[in-house]
């Protein structure tokens, strides 16, 4: 399989995430239905760092979760002929652990790989990373579904 990146323009078109809950900058290299790395610039401006902590902000583990499921995302619709009118959901976590905590000024490394998938529902491994060591570890299980027509 060839591998291929994607910029923000990209992601933005395979996501419906918008500011501020847009959780990936870049995806760096993605082999269709196999693996995804992908990264997330984390600074001093999110606006979570307001309320976690003051004085010692920590990216809040949720949200790591959330950058790894979005990550996810875009693994499978990397391998979709099209994404329009279909929205990603999460329907499950499990042997979550969470290592090391996140600060201003990292970079946030998002892996998922592994990639199951059983009709509308896929399932794979998910890792965070900073500087190389392991931050933040799931198994996300996610469903294809189709957006409600408004």
């Amino acid at each position: 399989m060839e591998k291929q990146s994607m910029d923000i323009q990209r992601i933005l078109q395979l996501l419906p995430h918008r500011y501020p809950f847009l959780l990936v900058d870049r995806v760096v290299e993605c082999v269709q239905g196999e693996y995804i790395k992908a990264y997330k610039n984390v600074t001093f401006n999110e606006p979570f760092f307001q309320g976690h902590f003051p004085g010692v902000p920590i990216m809040p583990g949720v949200l790591i979760l959330e950058a790894l499921a979005q990550t996810g995302g875009l693994l499978v619709a990397s391998a979709m002929e099209s994404t329009e009118g279909k929205l990603f959901l999460f329907t499950g976590l499990d042997k979550v652990k969470f290592r090391k905590q996140v600060s201003p000024g990292d970079r946030l490394e998002l892996v998922c790989s592994d990639l199951r998938m059983k009709l509308s529902l896929c399932k794979m491994e998910a890792k965070a990373y900073v500087d190389g060591k392991v931050v933040c570890e799931a198994q996300l299980t996610a469903a294809v579904g189709n957006k409600p027509v408004a």
